[in-house]
């Protein structure tokens, strides 16, 4: 599956409480999480992301309580992809779970800045940045992975099974 969108570049350390403030873990319900999904980060981000669009971060996105609140917001906020050099690891089970696709690439994620134009190709762990013509490889998502994301998450994929 091939994925196209504008990047949202962010630097180290982004911690859950940048995606979503604590402020807001009063409700789970994605609707309003995406209304402040990065704010604090980047205050025009709930306005100006667009449904498609993928956030590119360096190293340790996601790093900090391992809050559900973070993945599903930014899936809300309609992030088709997070491109990180490396993700703490609670954020990286719990976008999988949520079913956030997620790729590890420390070169894409150097090379990439905001407003780029990249293509994502889950199926074959490629990303072109469409912009500067670059291209780079991450690891694939396996394909059970990409069923948990197809179903909607953990949870909705355990239903379907059912």
């Amino acid at each position: 599956m091939k994925h196209t969108g504008k990047a949202w570049k962010f630097g180290d350390d982004i911690d859950t409480d940048a995606i979503i403030p604590a402020r807001y873990l009063n409700t789970s319900d994605p609707l309003e999480l995406k209304k402040h999904c990065m704010e604090d980060a980047a205050p025009d981000f709930p306005k100006k992301v667009a449904t498609g669009d993928i956030i590119v971060a360096d190293k340790n996105f996601g790093c900090g309580s391992s809050r559900e609140h973070a993945p599903i917001a930014i899936k809300a906020a309609g992030v088709a992809c997070v491109i990180a050099k490396s993700f703490a690891r609670i954020f990286y089970r719990n976008s999988f779970n949520m079913g956030l696709p997620i790729l590890e690439s420390k070169e894409a994620a150097g090379d990439i800045k905001s407003g780029h134009e990249i293509e994502i190709d889950m199926d074959s762990g490629e990303i072109r940045n469409i912009t500067t013509g670059h291209r780079f490889k991450a690891e694939a998502i396996p394909l059970f992975m990409q069923e948990l994301i197809a179903d909607g998450g953990l949870i909705a994929h355990i239903k379907k099974t059912l």
